[in-house]
């Protein structure tokens, strides 16, 4: 697949489980009259979601009766019935913010994820509050990966349990995914990380690009624990991994707790277009992005409201 241009549109999908889109340009999206056949890659995502197991109650003052696992997994099961090839990512603090973490230490919350059918997350800095051997435990419930290719775990009990990257096939289609982490030192307490060594998530982007351009990947994702921008311009960020790196197409954040109506678009520095998306916190919202393959690559952004 020849990945000459992005081209993108939002659409914001109604709130509850209406799942009802509002398109605008809609001249880039696939009518079903045009001669070309289209492959539609459907990319639902999470970051933050902070052990928030139950929705909302609803006298909540800013997300009343919104969020919650069942009803997440009930937007994802109808929007899989829908479409043929989705994936289902996440870009950390799975852990942490409700009882069920103090009570459950994270076991609950990878339950919950494989039961979703989760294809891939990376860690967050809340991911290490349980420590490196409650993360391990709790690891052992997930059937899916945790990708983290700045987080050096060779002297920690985390050693071989993470990996830098993953290459999932869907209809033909070559999606690879890479993970970054927030740096740890001075976020989280040192006993709880250990010997993690943390990377310079910039030269190591440029590596992992580098390995799955290598293996012939359509589309690159980066699942990111950057944060999405801040007042100081030395911090990396999301914004910062976009502009510094060339062949990323897409970044879905964490971190900040970014509440985005709509993807960000950013020129790397090959001069070519990337995409940035992140969903707040707590489950709240559900994002989406879709992308149409041909000989250019189209991509189409929006968020599904929980609850």
């Amino acid at each position: 697949m020849k990945r000459k241009e992005f081209i993108r549109s939002s659409f914001l999908l109604g709130s509850g489980l209406a799942l009802v889109p509002k398109f605008f340009a809609q001249d880039i999206i696939p009518s079903s009259n045009q001669t070309k056949k289209f492959k539609k890659l459907t990319i639902l995502h999470t970051n933050d979601t902070h052990s928030q197991i139950d929705p909302f109650p609803m006298t909540h003052s800013k997300f009343p009766g919104m969020g919650g696992v069942v009803a997440r997994q009930t937007i994802i099961e109808k929007v899989r019935s829908e479409e043929s090839n989705v994936l289902l990512l996440d870009a950390g603090d799975i852990f942490q913010g409700t009882p069920y973490f103090n009570k459950y230490h994270g076991v609950l919350e990878m339950k919950v994820m494989t039961a979703l059918k989760y294809d891939a997350s990376t860690m967050g800095n809340h991911d290490f509050d349980a420590g490196l051997d409650g993360f391990l435990k709790a690891k052992k419930e997930a059937n899916f990966p945790f990708l983290c290719s700045n987080y050096n775990f060779e002297k920690t009990i985390l050693n071989s349990q993470t990996i830098e990257n993953t290459i999932i096939e869907k209809d033909g289609i070559k999606i690879g995914i890479f993970g970054l982490g927030v740096e740890l030192e001075g976020l989280v307490p040192d006993n709880k990380f250990g010997d993690t060594v943390y990377l310079n998530p910039i030269e190591v982007a440029i590596g992992q690009v580098k390995k799955l351009q290598g293996q012939n990947c359509d589309l690159i994702i980066c699942l990111s624990h950057l944060g999405y921008e801040y007042e100081n311009a030395d911090k990396i960020s999301d914004k910062i991994l976009a502009q510094e790196t060339a062949g990323i197409h897409l970044i879905i954040g964490g971190h900040t707790h970014t509440f985005l109506a709509e993807p960000t678009i950013m020129t790397n520095s090959a001069g070519e277009k990337v995409i940035i998306n992140q969903m707040g916190w707590a489950g709240v919202n559900l994002g989406r992005i879709d992308f149409y393959f041909e000989e250019q690559m189209r991509a189409v952004g929006g968020l599904v409201k929980v609850g």
